[in-house]
């Protein structure tokens, strides 16, 4: 049976990625009936390790994963590379001889240990002791409350995760405490919603976007849109000169480049550099997820027994953090847009058919098991297949942003 894998970005204090999360199914009766912690956490990593390869997954980054209890005792860490994952304790585990003992010997080995949503007991001293991280939920614990914590332990050599950061607000606040490291979704919206007017330059790079999605757009006219710009010129040349692609020749020119994508994945190309340029202050993940979104929903709509343009289903997902790489209205940004009614409305209301690819896409993001399986029963797709194609469009998507 697929264990379904999804990550949650963390970051850096300069939204650098330093690090993801791995979320998995954990006892949905609609899914794995009776597993328990244990259970979940071996079929994460023997798919992540053994199957799927933790590279995919990760991206070269580290894998913050859960160990329970019985996991620590037995070190199963262990038998994981230490530059690979990172191990979370569990807030419910008990801190007996037998568990520090089996940490110790981790530590010892040079893995890394953080202490998942984290409250001081005097009986976790030793734990936070071999620990290189702490995190804290900022939906559980206060600004306030976090910084007396983080003063209490001040005498550990620990750095602070702030988790379920949701805005910038809370991404400010948490920096200026002291936390290093931040998880949550602050990244995906936006920081300014008034007053904010978008400059010229930013208007052709959301023009050259919305044309390039455009059905009726021909290889002269992509052409001229990539010609008259340098940045994307280079990096296209760059992308098929990359080890992705097996060339009969060389290629010498904008055009013979463009011939050789294809007007659909030059199409797609041109979308991709242009929003990462629109981002350019931005963390990388902002992008990275945007291109996730827009392949994850494309794969998707291929399986859907209902038929929906493939196209629109890629476009809603490239834009749906529009708003956060502008730091503007999404009702805003549309009204500027020739893009059609049907993807204006999946972006601005989250309404018509094409919304419910989006929400998948979102809800597999944030491990939203129930929501992802109802909407997959909605649209007509096998559920199983989801977390292939979630891979898939990782592994893209990181070619991608990379190159």
């Amino acid at each position: 049976m697929e264990v379904y894998v999804a990550r949650q970005t963390i970051f850096n204090r300069s939204k650098e990625t330093y690090g993801y999360e791995l979320l998995f199914r954990n006892g949905m009766s609609n899914v794995f009936p009776d597993i328990d912690g244990d259970t979940a956490t071996s079929k994460l990593l023997s798919n992540s390790f053994f199957s799927i390869g933790i590279d995919h997954i990760i991206g070269g980054k580290l894998g913050f994963i859960n160990f329970t209890e019985d996991l620590l005792i037995k070190k199963v860490p262990l038998m994981f590379p230490k530059n690979k994952i990172l191990v979370e304790i569990l807030e419910d585990v008990n801190p007996t001889e037998e568990v520090i003992s089996a940490c110790r010997e981790i530590a010892g080995n040079s893995y890394k240990i953080a202490l998942d949503d984290f409250f001081y007991r005097s009986d976790l001293e030793t734990l936070i002791s071999l620990a290189g991280i702490i995190k804290i939920d900022l939906r559980m614990t206060s600004i306030e409350e976090s910084k007396n914590i983080m003063e209490k332990l001040a005498s550990y050599h620990v750095k602070f995760l702030a988790e379920k950061v949701e805005t910038y607000e809370e991404f400010q606040q948490a920096l200026d405490i002291g936390f290093e490291y931040f998880q949550g979704y602050f990244f995906s919206k936006p920081q300014i919603l008034k007053g904010r007017d978008i400059s010229p330059s930013e208007m052709n790079l959301l023009q050259i976007v919305a044309e390039a999605n455009k059905e009726d757009i021909e290889f002269d006219e992509l052409e001229k849109l990539v010609s008259r710009d340098v940045s994307i010129s280079y990096k296209l040349l760059r992308y098929i000169k990359s080890a992705h692609f097996k060339r009969v020749r060389e290629i010498s020119s904008i055009k013979q480049a463009i011939v050789f994508l294809g007007e659909k994945e030059t199409r797609r190309f041109i979308s991709l550099i242009a929003l990462a340029n629109l981002a350019s202050d931005k963390p990388d993940e902002l992008i990275r997820v945007s291109i996730i979104r827009a392949k994850l929903c494309e794969l998707i709509g291929k399986e859907s027994s209902l038929q929906i343009d493939q196209s629109e289903l890629f476009t809603i997902g490239l834009f749906s953090l529009i708003d956060a790489i502008l730091d503007d209205s999404i009702e805003h940004l549309m009204d500027k847009l020739p893009l059609s009614e049907r993807i204006k409305h999946a972006l601005v209301d989250g309404t018509g058919a094409l919304a419910d690819y989006l929400s998948l896409a979102s809800s597999y993001e944030t491990a939203d098991w129930q929501e992802v399986s109802r909407i997959a029963a909605k649209i007509g797709i096998n559920e199983e297949i989801i977390p292939e194609f979630y891979r898939n469009s990782v592994v893209w998507a990181d070619s991608l942003v990379s190159s």
